[in-house]
């Protein structure tokens, strides 16, 4: 599998203002990017920048890497929390340490066959608790270990080796099959993600469909409708296993009230599945702002009536600045022109 991409236009290459902050009078910063918002049918409801921008989707596609655990019957005895767990970027909590531990119990498996590598609890009370233990962190602690305990279900399922974060692995193999045919596009090439399982790479539209089609997903459709609603549902039922206090895709899915499941990726990509209208929305900030993106998605969620803009979480995203005495500093805001 080769992970050589064509020439393609750099990812600033038609952006748009889509985030200011404001500090005082002065326009401080200032964050570009695209965003796209799709139904199921492949119809462009509205786009800002290029919805050909070809990007990284990072960890917001985990839910599309889940598909083949379930399509391939691998999956068929994990609960709602197994399957919140395999589309997380968690923060390293008790509840996500242990329960992945525990499904690698289950599996026969340890922490030692993971193949995330380790990463700092970013939870602070496990971080004390490691502390105050003498203990260091492991790869259960990696935000994407629930992800990796997918991928060992699925491999045990295919009787793959154990590297199975190889790009010609056969659980990579399946992952590239499932994300070139829910987001209806091939994909150009992969990047290694900081869990070291490739990150293939496809044009914002093709993310904002594959999420469209998590939307539109019901029970009563094929093998893979099932599987998107079963993921989908997940993450909604359990957004602490999600990310976790303090985190967005967290506040955002718990403001919503099961209204829609969103989830962020690195360097600034957020996807957000609406199953009430049926739409998929996907974006892309061009310098990495997290910050950025989360108040884009935030303005995103009130703009297709997901998100009640009234609610106190929208404050925490896409709202006033203050100081760390509580004094008004400033404010962020949608550029003009944007949602």
């Amino acid at each position: 599998m080769s992970n050589k991409m064509p020439n393609t236009p750099s990812v600033d290459t038609g952006s748009v203002p889509l985030i200011e902050l404001w500090r005082g009078d002065i326009l401080e910063s200032l964050h570009r990017g695209h965003a796209v918002v799709m139904r199921d049918t492949g119809e462009v409801v509205e786009a800002w920048g290029r919805a050909d921008a070809v990007i990284y989707p990072r960890s917001s596609c985990k839910m599309v890497q889940a598909l083949p655990l379930l399509e391939t019957g691998a999956g068929r005895d994990l609960t709602p929390e197994h399957l919140a767990l395999a589309c997380a970027s968690h923060q390293g909590a008790a509840i996500h340490v242990t329960r992945v531990a525990n499904w690698l119990h289950d599996l026969g498996l340890s922490e030692s066959d993971l193949r995330c590598g380790c990463q700092a609890a970013e939870d602070l009370a496990e971080r004390d608790r490691l502390i105050k233990a003498g203990e260091t962190a492991c790869q259960l602690h990696n935000n994407c270990s629930g992800k990796h305990a997918g991928f060992l279900t699925l491999n045990r399922h295919l009787r793959g080796d154990a590297e199975y974060t190889l790009p010609d692995h056969p659980v990579q193999t399946e992952i590239r099959s499932a994300f070139e045919e829910v987001t209806g596009l091939p994909s150009p090439g992969f990047g290694i993600d900081g869990c070291s399982a490739p990150n293939f790479a496809t044009q914002l539209s093709g993310l904002a469909f594959a999420m469209a089609q998590f939307a539109a997903a019901t029970e009563g459709g094929d093998t893979r409708a099932r599987a998107m609603v079963a993921l989908r549902d997940a993450m909604i039922l359990h957004p602490d296993l999600v990310a976790g206090e303090t985190r967005a895709c967290t506040d955002l899915m718990r403001a919503m009230e099961g209204r829609a499941a969103v989830k962020t990726g690195a360097e600034a990509v957020f996807v957000a599945i609406l199953p009430q209208q049926r739409l998929g929305i996907a974006l892309k900030i061009v310098d990495g702002g997290v910050r950025a993106a989360e108040a884009a998605i935030t303005a995103l969620l009130i703009r297709h009536r997901a998100l009640e803009a009234a609610h106190p979480v929208v404050q925490r995203y896409l709202g006033p600045l203050l100081s760390r005495r509580g004094l008004h500093a400033g404010h962020v805001c949608t550029a003009p022109g944007f949602a």
